[in-house]
């Protein structure tokens, strides 16, 4: 059985490289363009097997030139795709996304055959989260196909692990079942409902009053701060960076590094400071998944301090 199973949004990301945010109607030159494997949950558990933990995914994909790309990378990182469905006559997901000078990004998302994942194919794989440590997924998957993993997880003993992005409403019922939840700051204030400038102690202790268990709130270069019931926040200062290639896929390392880590038997305290070291090392690739570290890369910058 693997240590984890994601809940997989996969996509062919589609890069352009520009100075600045486009302004409406306007028309702005890119000084470069790629495409590469994306999708937060198809990122997030690249990020976990590189941790040295068995991942597994659930995903729904196009038969199709994107969906092959999603095959061959899961092939190359040891990812299990026995639960992906492969379906004709739909187009796999595709991310358009802009990278500014500064590595900041905007990303638009057109879910594809990924939008058709629900709770077939979670049943499908009933055996297989039954039988793992953690069970992750983010929100570009169908909600009612998270909802009905981590009840199989959760009455297995499983650790249900949510990146809520992008961010949406989500109900009373899949917050109960969600033991870690990975938001930034925008998301965390969206998730729970309160004004944009509302503290972050108070977004977080609506979700821990809802039922989730632990709430990460991802700081981009100033680290991470965790929220636990009945504990005071911890914060964690993010690494100092040579140089921020860009900022793509360093939240789903996060999430990533987290759940291979509270799989091999972390604490949340212990889990939480190897993924901030890992979503440091990542800003300093190109793309997603280049940026990713191995586990000894993160050993090695936990060990400076």
């Amino acid at each position: 059985m693997p240590d984890v199973v994601c809940i997989a949004s996969w996509n062919a990301d589609l890069v352009s490289r520009v100075p600045r945010p486009v302004a409406r109607g306007e028309t702005l030159l890119a000084r470069s363009f790629e495409v590469s494997p994306g999708g937060k949950g198809s990122n997030a558990a690249v990020a976990c097997a590189r941790q040295g933990a068995s991942t597994a995914l659930v995903a729904r994909i196009g038969r199709d030139d994107f969906g092959r790309m999603g095959l061959e990378l899961w092939q190359r990182e040891g990812i299990a795709t026995g639960h992906v469905e492969q379906v004709e006559g739909e187009r796999s997901g595709v991310a358009q996304i802009l990278v500014y000078d500064d590595g900041d990004n905007s990303i638009a998302v057109a879910p594809g055959a990924g939008a058709g994942l629900g709770r077939a194919q979670v049943e499908a794989a009933r055996g297989t989260l039954a039988g793992c440590r953690v069970v992750m997924a983010s929100c570009e998957v169908p909600l009612a196909a998270t909802l009905a993993a981590f009840r199989i997880g959760r009455e297995a003993g499983a650790t249900t692990l949510l990146n809520p992005a992008p961010a949406q409403h989500l109900s009373h019922e899949l917050l109960a079942l969600t033991d870690v939840l990975t938001p930034n700051e925008n998301e965390l204030r969206a998730v729970a409902g309160v004004p944009a400038d509302s503290p972050l102690d108070t977004a977080a202790r609506v979700l821990l009053e809802r039922g989730v268990r632990a709430v990460i709130v991802t700081l981009g270069a100033e680290g991470c701060r965790l929220f636990r019931r009945d504990m005071p926040a911890l914060g964690i200062a993010g690494w100092p960076v040579d140089e921020v290639v860009d900022t793509v896929g360093a939240g789903d390392t996060f999430t990533g590094v987290l759940a291979a880590a509270i799989a091999r038997g972390a604490d949340i305290e212990q889990a939480t400071r190897r993924a901030n070291a890992a979503a440091a090392l990542s800003v300093g690739g190109r793309g997603a998944i280049p940026g990713m570290p191995s586990a000894a890369q993160v050993d090695a910058l936990l060990a400076r301090c």
